[in-house]
């Protein structure tokens, strides 16, 4: 006799860590992009360290609010089907119990086992019956604004740390290859964690991301040297 055993899943982790991933990467590559900047154009160790400071606020802010309007305009729809499927399942059960049957023969049982199935999930809950099987829509995979906001916003100032902590300690000499270093180098780091907690490849994750990072801080470095302002 078999026993049961609990399965750890990776699509449970898909909402925060899409957020957390977006949000730690981001947080890198703009902030890391802005002191290269800053720093190229001349300016002193203290306002490039200005400067990351104020780009980890803003963005911080910024990722949250986007995030939360972004996942909310999705929870709204999940809400106006769910609605709209709650109206249909009062006004129409036979309907709403064919569809479901059909929903099942489709996937392979047959149209009396489909039928007896439909009837059964629809007796416990229907509207869960259709919210998963109909719409798409499971407490798992289900939008979290809130969650989303906090998960992006949290990751963002812990990327943007990063190339803030190198101004901090870098020799003033040295600033911009020591931030360069240091964001590749975190960067490598969260595409390959953030690969792996997906069931993806590391290596892969690492240079992907490497490559942007290394892209967007190469063209502000490029902008900086032109515009040469002293601050």
């Amino acid at each position: 006799m078999r026993r049961w055993h609990a399965e750890d899943h990776r699509t449970d982790r898909s909402g925060w860590l899409r957020a957390a991933v977006l949000g730690a990467n981001d947080g890198i590559v703009s902030v890391a992009g802005l002191v290269v900047g800053v720093a190229a154009s001349g300016a002193t160790p203290t306002a490039v360290l200005v400067s990351g400071m104020a780009g980890m606020v803003a963005g911080a802010m910024s990722m949250a609010a986007g995030e939360y309007v972004s996942v909310q305009s999705q929870a709204d729809v999940e809400h106006a089907d769910l609605e709209k499927e709650r109206r249909e399942l009062a006004e129409e059960p036979a309907s709403e119990l064919f569809e479901l049957t059909g929903i099942y023969v489709r996937r392979g049982l047959t149209p009396e086992l489909a039928r007896e199935v439909a009837e059964q999930l629809t007796a416990h809950d229907a509207l869960a019956a259709h919210a998963r099987d109909e719409l798409g829509i499971t407490d798992t995979l289900r939008a979290r604004p809130l969650q989303a906001a906090l998960a992006s916003a949290a990751a963002f100032v812990a990327g943007a740390l990063l190339p803030i902590a190198a101004v901090l300690l870098a020799p003033a000499a040295r600033l911009q290859p020591t931030i360069v270093a240091t964001t590749l180098v975190a960067l490598a780091g969260s595409g390959a964690l953030a690969a792996w907690i997906g069931g993806a490849s590391p290596w892969r994750g690492a240079l992907r991301v490497g490559f942007w990072g290394a892209l967007a801080m190469g063209a502000a470095g490029l902008i900086g040297r032109f515009f040469h302002v002293q601050v």
